[in-house]
């Protein structure tokens, strides 16, 4: 029973690395930009929960009432204001996001200190639903996971059957073709990181309820959200959670092998799944 408790947590966990890596898999499939400093935005964000519902006095899912306005905000006034002026220029995007990177995490350390920060949810963060005798489900760890079933479905929705989905689309397919059919081609990137950024403020928060946080906290974010891509396969929402769920599954069955195993053995499934099949268990793109 132990192994079966140990599969079933690792799905769930991987519904946040899931979340972690839905924001890079949209950027990408809309404009091809590897998003560096995306780990270190999830930080940002789970900060932001935090002093908003000390300030405000709320809980930390109230502050995402507050977090994902903006975190979307953000968002588009970054890819308007600096990331737009380098698609295509000499400077590659990813140095920008690699600078912001490192901005962002020497402002959280100058402004919040080095210090560890947890979202506190109560009795929520305990809760559990007792399956059978040794096998029970908490409910954080299912509430994310369904959170991260309903947001890939609601952006794989608006991206296949709305207005703005389709102008992701063909902007992702040809960006001056779509610029001569009408589309302001600046604004709908400008859109689609507002997007992600607010896929990355929910992120924030169960990441900051879940463990405790420090400035330096993101590149290891980054990390499980690369992986969780190219597991699943570049481009593909639905593949995303797929591979979150094979990275989750390989690092709680590790640790019930070693309790110092769980970040190796999701290291070690990546690897593998690149031997085997490099393009991704389920390898689709936005078209």
């Amino acid at each position: 029973m132990q192994w079966v408790n140990a599969v079933m947590q690792g799905v769930l966990l991987g519904g946040l690395y899931a979340l972690f890596a839905a924001g890079l898999s949209l950027i990408f499939g809309v404009m091809g930009l590897v998003n560096v400093a995306h780990g270190d935005l999830i930080v940002l964000f789970a900060y932001m929960a935090y002093f908003a519902a000390e300030l405000l006095g709320i809980g930390p899912f109230a502050s995402l009432l507050c977090v994902v306005p903006v975190a979307a905000v953000i968002g588009y006034v970054l890819q308007r204001g600096v990331l737009n002026r380098t698609l295509g220029a000499d400077l590659p995007p990813l140095l920008v996001t690699f600078g912001l990177s490192v901005i962002i995490q020497n402002v959280l350390l100058i402004f919040c200190t080095a210090d560890s920060r947890k979202l506190q949810s109560g009795t929520f963060e305990l809760a559990s639903w007792k399956v059978t005798e040794g096998l029970s489900v908490g409910l954080l760890p299912l509430t994310q996971f369904l959170c991260a079933v309903i947001m890939i479905a609601g952006v794989q929705a608006l991206f296949y059957r709305t207005a703005l989905g389709r102008a992701f689309r063909a902007t992702s397919d040809d960006p001056s073709v779509a610029q001569l059919m009408g589309l302001e081609t600046k604004h709908i990137f400008g859109l689609a990181l507002a997007l992600s950024l607010a896929l990355a403020a929910v992120a924030g928060v169960f990441m900051g309820i879940r463990r405790s946080f420090d400035p330096s906290s993101g590149p290891l974010m980054l990390i499980f959200g690369f992986e969780a891509i190219i597991i699943g396969g570049m481009g593909s929402l639905w593949g995303t959670l797929a591979g979150g769920i094979v990275l989750g599954v390989a690092q709680t069955v590790g640790a019930q092998i070693d309790v110092a195993w769980p970040i190796l053995a999701g290291h070690v499934a990546f690897l593998l799944v690149l031997l085997i099949r490099p393009q991704g268990l389920f390898p689709k793109v936005f078209r």
